[in-house]
């Protein structure tokens, strides 16, 4: 199941291709970076940073401030063409006016779940999410399948039905203590405080330095080295 948030560190060099003059008015500039510093666990300096690498990404092509989905499964494979759960449900949780883009705030906001100094809280909220398919408020086992299965044939690796099943069985038979064939967020969270590796990728240290490096941000469908 970390596999499953491997993608996640290396985000992106994507665009919009939106040209629609409703987007346009609704690409939004730095207003106010105290208040997403406020709001956030990033700095000023870090809000005027992040917004700067923003700009570079969103006007890669067209200069109209929104990353809509299709750039950003551009930015995860370099490619629009592939299709991915993984990168929809990621989409999905940054996109939270859920209007189909991702404007400034949105983009702030949801890389600030991954800053090192954020609440582990907030990090085992969006891994929960992640599998949570069907926003239920659980996680059902073929959720599971089919985010394990969708993000190892992303990463290229191909485990037998059994194999995977296997994995499962294991997962359910510690994490559903309540014995109810789901898996609620104080199961996961409970799973996640046991196994914190489920989480090491919800953390990108270089969101600490963003002030003086601009990090690559290019997603590779690969799977990092335990």
């Amino acid at each position: 199941m970390v596999q499953c948030f491997d993608g996640l560190k290396h985000l992106c060099s994507s665009v919009v291709n939106c040209c629609d003059a409703e987007l346009y008015q609704q690409a939004k500039g730095l207003e106010d970076p105290e208040i997403l510093a406020r709001q956030t666990v990033f700095s000023v300096s870090e809000v005027e940073a992040l917004y700067e690498l923003f700009k570079k990404i969103s006007s890669a092509v067209i200069d109209d401030g929104l990353i809509n989905k299709e750039e950003f499964q551009l930015a995860l494979f370099k490619t629009s063409k592939k299709e991915s759960l993984f990168a929809d449900r990621v989409f999905d949780l940054f996109d939270t006016k859920h209007n189909g883009i991702l404007d400034f705030e949105e983009f702030a906001r949801a890389l600030s779940v991954f800053h090192p100094s954020a609440p582990t809280e907030e990090k085992i909220d969006f891994s929960f999410q992640l599998y949570d398919l069907k926003r239920q408020g659980y996680i059902e086992r073929q959720e599971v399948k089919q985010m394990v299965v969708a993000t190892l044939a992303e990463s290229g690796m191909n485990l037998s039905d059994e194999v995977v099943e296997s994995i499962i069985d294991k997962t359910f038979e510690e994490a559903d203590t309540k014995h109810d064939g789901k898996i609620d967020k104080e199961e996961w969270r409970n799973l996640v405080l046991i196994h914190p590796s489920l989480l090491k990728n919800m953390t990108l240290q270089y969101l600490k330095d963003i002030t003086t490096t601009f990090p690559s941000f290019v997603f590779h469908s690969q799977v990092d080295d335990a």
